[in-house]
């Protein structure tokens, strides 16, 4: 299993607390020994256009900084979905995050929607018909709701719960949906964790939440499955959250 990652993701491009200083170092340290490192390109244009109006790419534009590395970031999240694609599951250490970003807006700390981007960058090359996306960030994923309400292709799943054990129960049900889907993407945001702005999740929630997309991708579609980074926002405990997912996301 591949991790996606640029040095650039250090760079403190905007104030706010996904651009924190600090924030992608205990990320790389709990993950580095353990899988191979991988880094992207920049998305195109063209890339931003299949999801993002003009007028809103050319907003962010008036933000080099945040441009650079938002293009950067999806990037990323293109990489991971055609390494998915070919068989190899990966995981899109990035940022900014992407689920906040609509067509022509963007709030949460997002610019560009990059889960959407690659989804919609593996079905404009022919490569998958459907996707399933789950999103199990504290925050409901408005952009991409946006992006894909009332698609035929691609289903968004937020999971809901009140505690715990819903939470989690709710994300498994949406795992077992009878549609058929040809890949899983999953918007990996861990603010939701016990020391976390959520207050819910144990760190052991993330191997087992992993170890279920495993388990249905392999089912439902020949093991295709990758995930990009959201929320996350204690960096004490985010490198050894982030590890644990990705401990049951693996083969």
């Amino acid at each position: 299993m591949k991790v996606i990652f640029h040095p650039r993701f250090y760079e403190i491009y905007t104030h706010d607390p996904a651009a924190a200083p600090g924030r992608m170092e205990p990320m790389v340290k709990a993950l580095e020994k353990e899988f191979e490192f991988v880094e992207p390109e920049v998305a195109s244009e063209k890339d931003l256009e299949r999801v993002h109006g003009r007028r809103h790419i050319q907003s962010v534009k008036g933000e080099p900084m945040v441009y650079e590395i938002g293009l950067l970031a999806a990037g990323g999240a293109i990489l991971t979905g055609e390494m998915a694609f070919e068989g190899q599951p990966a995981f899109g250490v990035i940022r900014p995050p992407g689920h906040h970003a609509s067509p022509h807006s963007c709030w949460g700390f997002c610019y560009f929607n990059n889960i959407a981007i690659a989804i919609k960058r593996l079905i404009s090359e022919e490569k998958i018909k459907s996707a399933l996306i789950l999103d199990f960030d504290l925050h409901y994923g408005d952009g991409t709701s946006n992006i894909f309400g009332g698609s035929k292709e691609v289903s968004y799943f937020h999971p809901e719960g009140t505690n715990r054990e819903g939470f989690l129960k709710d994300l498994q049900r949406s795992l077992q949906t009878e549609r058929l889907y040809e890949i899983i993407a999953v918007s990996a945001g861990f603010d939701r964790h016990e020391e976390d702005w959520g207050g819910m999740l144990k760190t052991e929630d993330y191997f087992s939440i992993g170890k279920w997309v495993k388990e249905s991708s392999l089912e439902k579609c020949q093991g295709r499955r990758f995930g990009v980074l959201e929320g996350g926002y204690n960096h004490s405990v985010l490198g050894r959250n982030v590890k644990s997912f990705l401990q049951g996301f693996r083969d």
